[in-house]
């Protein structure tokens, strides 16, 4: 077996079978610090037939109402997880709870009390969490920006993230299991008006390294996905107070922009790889986005 420093952070972990599941068995997957070994994963039908929703393994999935976020929790119930839906819009959430059998939470995550809540929710153990809560709020220049929306868009993608982790991380250290946070491109690089978002989410990812970090020589994984240009029905008309028009011209010309279900099968991939596996960061855009700033449009 490989050796592993000592990390003054590490929890011992202990089996206790009286909370949650056994991931490794329902997936075939062996110790993640051992020698890596060939797997068998079951099928998804089998899974599902296997396991009843108590038996499951568990994934909570933040700003679960839609976009992104729906899209993830539908790919995770079709793969047998069973899904706590956590959103503040609790008519799409029971909506979309009803058709993939999850169980809805009504979770403003920048609320400690609420946040609580959907820990208890969430019971003993969850195998994964998708930090997805977030975006952005206004593209003006400093110089006439509100300065709220900055202090509005930390809270809502930084803080949230960190919040619902620490509550679920107790959950997560039974299961051995992994945490998503869903950052973006723009913390890569600032655009004109970006100061704010671009901000947030590196800040977001400075988190999500640090965790990483932290974690060390535990079974546990801490993955980034950054997505780039992604065309959504709600993210640009959010941003841009309900300006369809503005929020159109985002996407206008763009051959293919990315979708919600794109992002979601990647996180799932991730999410599904062996446990010795950890994908530290993948930086996913459409073909016709080179960079932050360098987009093709047909005219």
């Amino acid at each position: 077996m490989a050796q592993h420093p000592p990390n003054p952070h590490a929890t011992t972990l202990t089996a206790d079978p009286a909370v949650g599941v056994n991931y490794a068995s329902l997936y075939g997957w062996s110790d993640p610090f051992g020698e890596p070994t060939p797997v068998t994963r079951r099928t998804d039908p089998e899974l599902k037939e296997a396991a009843p929703a108590t038996e499951r393994p568990i994934a909570v999935v933040t700003g679960a109402s839609s976009g992104i976020g729906a899209a993830t929790a539908r790919s995770l119930a079709q793969l047998g997880y069973h899904v706590i839906l956590a959103a503040r819009r609790v008519d799409k959430l029971n909506a979309l709870a009803a058709e993939i059998r999850g169980v809805p939470v009504a979770c403003d995550a920048t609320d400690p009390a609420q946040v609580a809540h959907l820990a208890e929710v969430a019971g003993k153990t969850v195998n994964v969490l998708v930090n997805n809560a977030g975006g952005a709020l206004g593209q003006d220049p400093l110089e006439r920006t509100d300065l709220d929306l900055y202090e509005q868009m930390y809270q809502r993608n930084v803080m949230t993230a960190a919040r619902v982790t620490q509550a679920l991380l107790p959950a997560i250290r039974r299961a051995a299991g992994t945490i998503v946070f869903v950052t973006s491109v723009a913390a890569d690089a600032p655009y004109e008006g970006g100061a704010g978002y671009c901000g947030a989410k590196a800040a977001e990812r400075a988190l999500v390294r640090s965790l990483r970090l932290e974690l060390n020589g535990e079974p546990i994984r801490v993955v980034d996905i950054s997505p780039g240009l992604v065309h959504t029905d709600e993210f640009s008309l959010t941003r841009f107070a309900g300006d369809q028009a503005r929020a159109d011209a985002v996407y206008a010309g763009v051959p293919n922009p990315l979708t919600a279900e794109d992002i979601a099968d990647a996180i799932t991939w991730m999410v599904t790889r062996p446990p010795h596996v950890n994908i530290d960061h993948l930086e996913i855009r459409p073909v016709a986005q080179a960079a932050n700033h360098k987009v093709f449009r047909q005219r």
